[in-house]
């Protein structure tokens, strides 16, 4: 039976910690570092740079090798033919899913919704013991691929043993985790009012003193659920203190639609808490507006909107409000530089189209450039959690940074590290990983102590779920949707010449 014991539990992350590093002081030195310059509001590059970390900030950055005196014991890291960048921030991310990986590659949004792989469907798939193993191999897997702060949309809470499950995995991950504990309406009588009291128990009991985790809330019925549960969340969000509150926002024909208008009602938008709006579907100008007149973000995830297809439409037109994020892992790629990539290439397309397709001229200039699209995987994602020392290679921010080998062979020839980075390079390319000023990630390999057995652990809980899911009873989609939209099929891809298309079955 899984028991959570905090004392046990921050004695392990606490061992974690001493593990990663045992100096407090890293100079990256020769490297080519992609800072962020304050007074320009722009990316600054340093070639043969050095970057000085202390504890857990970056405290000086250097043009090239420093001739100063160091402080004593500093790990000194030659960085020659390599990118410093900052680590990536995923603005939206449920990370205890991971145990279903492959499960879900051809499920659409229904068929996510009314499945047992949904956060209502998958309590009868995992337990508190998966929850844990999943969340804390979801981030492993994250911080390998350049991910150093996530926003974890927690919806593995089913009950006080797996809200518990997923706080510990987070924590011992050692991952910096805005750890937004979901309140919803279950079926399995773990009501409103116990699930707040959870998430103020969180608060004031502060399991995650002293560590990289700090806590959030998500709930995604503003406008769906009874008035007394809204009051309910209404006084959980005034009187806690949390460091970020989070929603799904959809609209249009799937419903979900917490809006920044819907929020903006109850007087909650124009605060110093930050919100993060995740997918923003069918966003409305004065949606766009209300984000920009009081600094709250959106969460773009290009992958998961066109995998399920939930549509981003007119996202783009709120770029300089929007972040990036990864969302369900387990059915595509877990790493930040392909979300991006994909964004980036998706926003040029429909610029693109503006021109080519509706005014039949052609295009002056590229409409979004790699910085640009750069900027949405690191330092907009640190806005959006309204933590301007995240995301950025600057004087004073935390010290949560990427190393790339440019010597690989997707990267060898680089020019424009920027570049380097948002078209070219993968998880193989990244040699160190750096959190709040540690090493979780070192010379290819992560860190943690207990890797390759938690390995073994988590294949079993892996095993188990997929066995559970094959036996469950998969939805039937037809008829009606909701009250205002219906089941359609779409166009159907065919890869064939002749008969059949080449759809094939999910090989399980």
């Amino acid at each position: 039976m899984y028991s959570f014991q905090p004392q046990h539990f921050l004695s392990l992350f606490a061992l974690l910690i001493s593990t990663l590093s045992e100096a407090s002081s890293i100079l990256l030195h020769g490297g080519t570092i992609i800072a962020f310059d304050d007074a320009t509001q722009s990316l600054k590059v340093f070639r043969g740079g050095s970057l000085l970390i202390v504890n857990d900030r970056i405290q000086t950055l250097y043009d090239s090798f420093p001739h100063t005196t160091l402080p004593h014991n500093t790990h000194l890291v030659n960085c020659t033919n390599k990118i410093i960048s900052p680590g990536f921030v995923d603005t939206h991310h449920h990370g205890w899913q991971t145990a279903m990986r492959t499960i879900g590659a051809n499920t659409n949004l229904p068929g996510y919704f009314a499945g047992p792989l949904s956060e209502y469907g998958a309590m009868e798939l995992a337990g508190p013991d998966d929850v844990y193993i999943g969340q804390l191999m979801g981030f492993l897997e994250s911080m390998n691929a350049g991910t150093t702060t996530t926003l974890d949309h927690a919806h593995g809470t089913w009950g006080d043993a797996s809200a518990d499950a997923g706080m510990k995995g987070s924590i011992d991950s050692g991952a910096r985790v805005f750890f937004a504990h979901t309140v919803h309406p279950l079926r399995n009588n773990y009501t409103i009012s116990q699930q707040v009291a959870k998430l103020k128990s969180f608060a004031r009991e502060r399991v995650f003193e002293g560590t990289n985790v700090e806590l959030g809330l998500a709930y995604d019925y503003w406008g769906d659920g009874s008035p007394e549960d809204v009051n309910q969340l209404l006084d959980a969000v005034k009187t806690t203190n949390l460091s970020v509150v989070t929603t799904h926002f959809l609209g249009g024909p799937w419903k979900f639609n917490n809006s920044p208008q819907l929020i903006h009602s109850y007087n909650l938008l124009n605060t110093s808490t930050p919100w993060v709006f995740s997918h923003a579907s069918f966003v409305q100008p004065m949606d766009m507006y209300l984000l920009r007149s009081t600094n709250q973000y959106i969460s773009t995830l290009a992958e998961s909107e066109s995998h399920y297809g939930h549509s981003n439409n007119k996202v783009e037109m709120i770029l300089d409000q929007d972040s990036i994020g990864v969302d369900t892992h387990f059915t595509y790629s877990t790493d930040m530089m392909t979300q991006a990539r994909m964004w980036l290439q998706t926003v040029r397309h429909r610029f693109y189209d503006e021109v080519v397709v509706s005014h039949w001229n052609v295009s002056k200039k590229s409409p979004m450039s790699v910085t640009q699209g750069f900027l949405l995987a690191t330092r907009n994602g640190g806005l959006a959690l309204r933590r301007p020392d995240l995301g950025v290679i600057k004087e004073g921010a935390k010290a949560d940074i990427i190393v790339f080998d440019g010597m690989t062979p997707g990267l060898l020839g680089w020019a424009d590290p920027v570049a380097a980075i948002m078209l070219h390079s993968s998880v193989v390319d990244i040699e160190h990983v750096i959190i709040n000023g540690k090493f979780v990630k070192k010379n290819g390999k992560l860190t943690h102590p207990h890797y390759d057995e938690l390995k073994l652990k988590f294949l079993e809980s892996a095993r188990r779920v997929q066995e559970r899911y094959k036996k469950a009873t998969l939805p039937v989609l037809h008829g009606a949707y909701n009250e205002a939209s219906m089941m359609e099929d779409p166009m159907q891809a065919d890869v064939l010449r002749g008969e059949g298309t080449g759809y094939g079955v999910d090989f399980l």
